[in-house]
């Protein structure tokens, strides 16, 4: 298979209205499918979330990695997403998520590590151009000296590549250490003190709004990639909410990994 270049696809943005979690779940696997069967452009999607949740890898054990009191207690939904990685914590406000969906061509022939470096090259040239010292970290991470910035999470399915990036913005750690065991775990000594080193948020580093700095990321990626103004298609809405109503809002889901 030839490999192809960013700019040899005509990228397409959207970025819709807050959606609740199970819709983003669904949504992510549409659009891979669209994308793999050439139905859809490489499309860049910025996520805007109507409720907390925390979103778990493929392969994860819920029981690990929840606290199902503190999850109930806080009012956090959990949900499954279709790729790989570790579990995000997520509030509206306090995070910058998106997707992008490409043909598998882009990283034709590469690892997983080569092209998680790869397809987070444009993100970490916008958060340059904020003033922040960031950089790769294998496998999933992007860090700064203040600490972790963002993971990523990447599955091919297909024909396409899926790669999504939860960012932190701000984030209340008291209250993610009461849902997250591993991270719990990970900070069991210092609990508090090594919380706020282990993930330096964009608003402390930046002390920018949260939308100005995903308008500075759309803006780096449209001037060294190309992108056009989309939206999500009737066919391909109606089939995430079916989705999200009949496997990834259920149980059976969310548990597959008990």
């Amino acid at each position: 298979m030839s490999r192809t270049d960013w700019n040899e696809h005509a990228w397409r943005l959207i970025h819709d209205a807050p959606q609740p979690p199970a819709l983003h779940m669904a949504i992510d696997e549409v659009l891979t499918d669209e994308v793999a069967a050439r139905r859809r452009p490489p499309t860049l999607r910025v996520w805007e979330w109507s409720s907390s949740c925390v979103v778990i890898g493929r392969f994860q054990s819920l029981r690990n990695e929840i606290d199902p009191d503190g999850a109930s207690r806080h009012g956090i939904e959990v949900v499954r997403r279709i790729s790989g990685g570790g579990a995000m914590f997520i509030e509206p406000g306090n995070t910058i998520t998106y997707s992008l969906y490409a043909p598998d061509t882009l990283v034709a022939g590469m690892g997983f590590q080569e092209s998680y470096e790869f397809m987070d090259r444009w993100v970490i040239d916008a958060l340059h151009g904020l003033g922040i010292d960031a950089w790769y970290q294998p496998l999933n991470d992007i860090t700064s000296p203040s600490g972790k910035i963002a993971g990523a999470a990447q599955t091919r399915r297909g024909g396409a590549v899926l790669h999504h990036v939860t960012m932190a913005y701000d984030i209340d750690t008291t209250k993610m250490l009461e849902v997250l065991r591993i991270g719990r775990e990970k900070l069991s000594d210092k609990v508090t003190q090594s919380a706020a080193k282990r993930v330096d948020p964009l608003r402390s580093q930046t002390g920018l709004p949260r939308p100005e700095i995903i308008n500075r990321m759309i803006e780096t990626f449209r001037s060294a990639h190309g992108l056009a103004r989309h939206r999500l298609l009737p066919h391909e809405r109606e089939r995430a909410v079916a989705l999200a109503a009949t496997k990834f809002a259920s149980a059976a889901w969310t548990g597959i990994v008990p």
